[in-house]
């Protein structure tokens, strides 16, 4: 009787410890209530869909934002915050017309596959800083058997994920893991 309450103990230990930290910190920081829902240029997670698209008018209409490649995503260009010019293209997973995760999309303006200097290696350093600089420290890199390495920031309910997309772009994905949207990336 005492070797199988050990080895189930030992078992529950075992597999409590299994968790990465990734798991590990998703359960903390959403235990912790905390809620944050600034994403960029005045939007956040929970707005409405009315005054996302109010914003970008508004930004469109000043000259600082335009629309995207096929009209499918908002573009705003960086001109000072990275090493060179870069493309923000984006455009939020709504549920209950409701912002509930924001892809983005980042290129240098003018890559081009003989610009070395413009790669995503390097667009991707950048992006991390840029992220820090917005959202404060606590990235941190995980492997994914399908995607490669990513990048990970979890602070109360919203999830930072930014992965390296080749040759040329970084994608960043702004989830509210307290709503998710219908399938988490």
């Amino acid at each position: 009787m005492t070797r199988i309450f050990v080895f189930f103990a030992l078992s529950i230990f075992l597999f409590s410890n299994c968790k990465t930290k990734y798991q590990r910190t998703l359960e903390r920081e959403l235990a912790s209530g905390i809620h944050h829902d600034s994403l960029f240029l005045g939007l956040a997670l929970g707005m409405e869909g009315k005054k996302f698209y109010a914003i970008c008018w508004d930004l469109n209409k000043s000259g600082k934002m335009i629309q995207g490649p096929n009209n499918l995503s908002a573009r705003y260009t960086l001109t000072d915050e990275l090493k060179a010019p870069t493309h923000m293209d984006f455009y939020p997973t709504f549920k209950n017309d409701t912002i509930v995760e924001m892809p983005a999309l980042f290129t240098y303006r003018d890559w081009a596959p003989w610009n070395k200097s413009l790669v995503a290696d390097s667009l991707l350093v950048d992006v991390l800083h840029l992220t820090e600089k917005w959202y404060g420290p606590g990235l941190f890199e995980i492997t994914n058997k399908k995607k490669g390495n990513l990048w990970v920031k979890v602070d109360g309910n919203r999830r930072i994920k930014i992965s390296k997309e080749e040759p040329n772009a970084v994608r960043m994905i702004i989830t509210d893991m307290a709503n998710p949207p219908i399938a988490i990336h």
